[in-house]
């Protein structure tokens, strides 16, 4: 049962309140600018309209009001005209989609994460544009809320026929590759990172980003045509659109987009409205907060002059030259600003929590379109000082810690469990919340049952109150509701689309991480898989490793598939029988394939976070 916020959140509530300069509504204007339609309901299971209404009004104590703000912001949705001959739909997913009109039809870039999601804005699109048709999609970048609707609005069928599908060089290996090596533990994260809990005043009110992850099919249709290099263009359908490269900014691969014909620039997700993650709290390779600056400036060398409008695939467009110049300068300096003074202060010996602590922007960059609302200045900078740095600080007693287990145990025999809880219930009822929330994390890794685990709940659900960044909100109050009832959020499982995209070098990575080493460590094992390659797979001490080089001597088993069913064995594990249904053919020891099988660990889809 969430709990009312303490006099101190509230008090803190009300400092953000008279301190913030909520009487600048500019952003408010920009996000209603040109409506021209409201949304129009959706399947309530993949997406519901009315989730947040209750977000009308002011911001109640149990939320940070910069927050709130910030999510009334993204929470206005509908269809608007962005500039003559482009509109986007905003406020069916956690991103936005945009229809660029050409003579006859339409180009879309990022159809959402959904079909179904996707199919509503396109209808959305069309109720009010009418019915034109699709004559390319481009994908901005590799995550998943940014191609999982294409379905929704194409079919492979339309693809085959000549439909163009335009992403950056290395699209797919990275779309897919994230499923293949840590997608068990990032989805469990992210059930926390997004807030798989209620929503409300005193849950869930938004991911900073947008509102929320729609929940429908996953799609993904592979792209047919790779922009490689800044500079390139494409006309399509009377389009003409020049394309930047910036590769490992907020994903891996990305691509911005200038329209001459509008002077509009559309930036992906590399300039919205927040400081965006560096190092997501899902979890994720670091990015490159010196490269994110470097291509901000290009951007603007290349497009701030002769653009009148820059919008996003997440938050509302700026329009008006000055205005766009001074957005992407302000992003670019933000990035370039916290990159270099994390190094400055790392050189001279900080730690990255001690460098968060010190950090401070300068005031011109104190402005809305920097909060940390999905990033947080705190872990972007512990990001970039692991980027560098690694994970060790340089202090020998980190070297070889116990485990968090082991060191709560310690801890708590030390200090005695009475004085442990009675200490951290001073710290919660002075406002302490951050060490309450250490002393009482190792009280409940020590004793999972021991009942200060409701204190600690207590302790997150007051920070999360006090969170200015929806993440860490999110983060805090679904460790809060799982120590009070248990786990929760449904476990999650890559699609069968960009399954099917899976290579058969990703497929044999997907099976080396799940075998189970100690067991395998003295298994003889060996297979040939031939698709249009041949390729041999074997177990050597524990490790399951492949080559294509020619061999001399037959293996136990031998597969033989196409690269498409091939992908079954990422369905099905390496069950004989659902294989053989898939169209593929196995010939030789097919026990030995059931032993190898027996070997595999596919991890946890829901484990531990909050207890050990």
């Amino acid at each position: 049962m969430a709990k009312p916020a303490t006099d101190i959140i509230v008090k803190q509530q009300e400092e953000a309140k008279r301190s913030l300069p909520f009487a600048d509504t500019q952003d408010f204007a920009d996000a209603t600018r040109n409506l021209i339609a409201p949304l129009k309901p959706v399947d309530a299971r993949v997406w519901d309209v009315n989730w947040y209404d209750f977000l009308n009004g002011d911001a109640p104590d149990t939320a940070n009001p910069s927050l709130w703000r910030q999510c009334q912001l993204a929470n206005i949705g509908g269809l608007f005209q962005v500039a003559e001959g482009i509109y986007q739909v905003r406020g069916l997913d956690i991103s936005n989609t945009t229809f660029i009109e050409g003579d006859e039809g339409v180009i879309v870039i990022d159809p959402l994460k959904s079909r179904e999601t996707g199919a509503a804005a396109l209808q959305l699109y069309r109720d009010h544009r009418g019915p034109r048709q699709i004559k390319a999609v481009i994908y901005t970048h590799p995550h998943v809320d940014h191609f999982g609707g294409v379905k929704g609005m194409v079919t492979q069928e339309d693809v085959d026929a000549g439909l163009p599908i335009i992403a950056p060089v290395g699209f797919l290996e990275h779309a897919v590759s994230e499923n293949v090596f840590a997608g068990t533990a990032m989805g469990r994260r992210a059930a926390y990172m997004y807030g798989a809990i209620p929503r409300g005043p005193q849950g869930q009110i938004g991911c900073g980003l947008g509102q929320a992850v729609s929940r429908g099919e996953v799609t993904l249709i592979a792209p047919t045509d790779s922009i490689e290099t800044t500079g390139e263009t494409r006309t399509i359908d009377g389009v003409t659109m020049e394309f930047q490269m910036a590769p490992d900014t907020e994903a891996p691969c990305e691509l911005l987009i200038y329209f001459p014909r509008q002077r509009a620039l559309c930036a992906a997700e590399d300039a919205t409205h927040t400081f965006h993650n560096l190092g997501t709290l899902r979890g994720a390779l670091v990015r490159d907060a010196h490269g994110w600056a470097k291509y901000l400036t290009e951007a603007i060398d290349l497009f701030a002059n002769r653009t009148d409008v820059v919008f996003a695939s997440h938050h509302w467009p700026t329009w008006g030259a000055t205005s766009v110049r001074r957005f992407l300068s302000v992003q670019r300096d933000l990035y370039a600003y916290v990159h270099d003074q994390t190094l400055r202060m790392l050189n001279q010996g900080y730690t990255g929590p001690e460098i968060a602590e010190k950090m401070r922007l300068p005031p011109a960059l104190e402005t809305w379109s920097t909060r940390g609302y999905y990033g947080s200045l705190s872990h972007n900078v512990k990001a970039i000082y692991q980027r560098y740095m690694g994970w060790f600080d340089g202090n020998p007693a980190h070297l070889w810690e116990h485990t968090p287990e082991e060191r709560s145990k310690r801890y708590v025999d030390l200090i005695g469990v009475d004085k442990a809880v009675a200490a951290g219930e001073a710290a919660f009822k002075e406002g302490d919340y951050r060490w309450a929330a250490e002393i009482l994390n190792h009280v409940v890794f020590a004793d999972p049952s021991n009942p200060a685990r409701e204190l600690l709940a207590d302790t997150y659900e007051q920070l999360g109150y006090g969170a200015e960044n929806a993440t860490w909100r999110n983060f805090y109050l679904s460790g809060a509701a799982e120590l009070r009832s248990g786990k929760f959020g449904a476990a999650t499982a890559a699609s069968p689309d960009v399954i099917s995209q899976l290579t058969p070098e990703m497929l044999f990575d997907a099976l080396a991480i799940q075998i189970n080493g100690p067991a395998a460590w003295d298994v003889q094992f060996s297979m040939d898989v031939v698709t249009d390659t041949t390729y041999r797979v074997w177990l050597s001490n524990g490790a399951l490793l492949y080559t294509k080089a020619p061999q001399t001597n037959d293996a136990d088993v031998r597969i033989t598939a196409t690269n498409r069913s091939l992908t079954a064995v990422a369905i099905y594990g390496l069950d004989p029988e659902q294989l053989e249904k898939a169209g593929i053919v196995l010939e030789g020891d097919i026990g030995a394939l059931r032993r190898l099988r027996a070997l595999l660990d596919p991890g946890d889809r829901n484990f531990n976070i909050v207890t050990p």
